[in-house]
């Protein structure tokens, strides 16, 4: 499955483009609703990333902070 933002970005384009050129308003208003339905999945996709990455930031500084305890020497 493509997940990549960009290219429901351009799908959302040219969704967009053919909804200006229609002369029917049905297929306007087809290409309309197939533009917002890529741009939502272009804006969920983005927002999936932006959560991995958040959360793969948040468990490696969990890690380095815990070897920098085990690290630490005693008080002794």
């Amino acid at each position: 499955m493509v997940d990549d933002p960009n290219f429901f970005r351009t799908r959302a384009a040219a969704e967009h483009d053919a909804a200006q050129a229609a002369s029917l308003a049905n297929v306007r208003e087809r290409c309309e609703r197939a533009e917002r339905a890529w741009t939502q999945m272009a804006e969920r996709a983005e927002r999936t990333r932006r959560q991995r990455l958040e959360r793969e930031n948040a468990s490696a500084l969990n890690t380095m902070a815990n070897a920098m305890a085990e690290a630490e020497p005693g008080p002794f």
